[in-house]
């Protein structure tokens, strides 16, 4: 199931050589200086078939995994009471939730409502559908509407924010779209989730958004892939994540959320990943 239809079903109840060089270990002399992420999250869609079957063995097994955050692609028929009550029976802590654009036009002060019983602070728009986006008219149409929304949702107190897939740096009309995005959009209205992945497919450079915009990034999706351009558990690809996250002062990231679209084994990707970045140093 695609990204788009999963949440509107789930919502309502170039490469740089940098980015991309063979990852190195601290010689002796770096080790102390040497950084290491604190709280690791997760994006729920990763575990989505797991979600579907029992919500509260599977956010456990997220924490038992080493997860400290999650970050929600719909509730699964449960009641934002539900969802909070389980997150503090895991242990963990939901910082933000991916909503489909429909709901935050149609029943923003519903959505609102459920992620602050959640504990959401921000609510990202994750996908917008081709008709939303044919043109660089509609692009700044899009814009305008997220400084709305944004707008509204910094009123009731938390963050929005959006995050890219890689149509976003196909150039439309002679300007490339994520480019237009991040000029016209209040930049404290509407933060971004820098998607490394689709990113990087986009043939951009994650650090030269940061150097651009810096601040703009409290969030990313942290995906890997690997030569032929797949994705794959983090770690097992070609993306070199500590020279990206060397940068997360710069950037702003403060929230880390691993993803996979379709791994073969949900629970052994996650667990993968999680032991990867562990052990990451920059």
């Amino acid at each position: 199931m695609k990204r788009r239809d999963f949440l509107k079903s789930t919502t309502g109840a170039m490469l740089s050589g940098m980015i991309l060089a063979p990852k190195c270990t601290p010689t002796a002399g770096d080790r102390a200086a040497a950084r290491s992420l604190g709280r690791i999250g997760l994006q729920l869609y990763t575990v989505r078939s797991l979600m579907q079957q029992d919500v509260g063995r599977t956010l456990d097994l997220v924490a038992g995994a080493g997860y400290q955050e999650v970050e929600f692609a719909g509730y699964f028929d449960r009641t934002p009471q539900e969802v909070r009550a389980q997150l503090e029976r895991s242990g963990l802590e939901a910082p933000g939730g991916h909503i489909a654009l429909e709901n935050l036009r149609d029943t923003l002060a519903q959505v609102v409502d459920a992620a602050n019983v959640v504990g959401h602070r921000y609510l990202i728009l994750p996908w917008l559908a081709e008709a939303d986006r044919q043109t660089s008219d509609d692009y700044r149409r899009i814009a305008d509407e997220m400084n709305t929304i944004g707008d509204a949702c910094r009123t009731a107190g938390v963050q929005f924010a959006y995050h890219n897939h890689d149509f976003e740096f196909e150039e439309v009309e002679g300007s490339i779209p994520y480019d237009l995005l991040l000029e016209r959009c209040d930049a404290e209205l509407v933060r971004m989730e820098l998607d490394l992945y689709w990113t990087l497919v986009g043939g951009r450079d994650p650090l030269e958004f940061f150097e651009q915009h810096p601040e703009r990034f409290p969030l990313c999706h942290v995906k890997d892939r690997d030569r032929s351009g797949e994705m794959v558990d983090v770690g097992e690809g070609t993306i070199d994540f500590g020279a990206i996250f060397a940068q997360s002062e710069e950037a702003g990231l403060a929230h880390y959320f691993v993803e996979h679209d379709n791994p073969p084994d949900p629970e052994e990707s996650i667990k993968t990943s999680h032991r990867y970045l562990t052990r990451l140093t920059f």
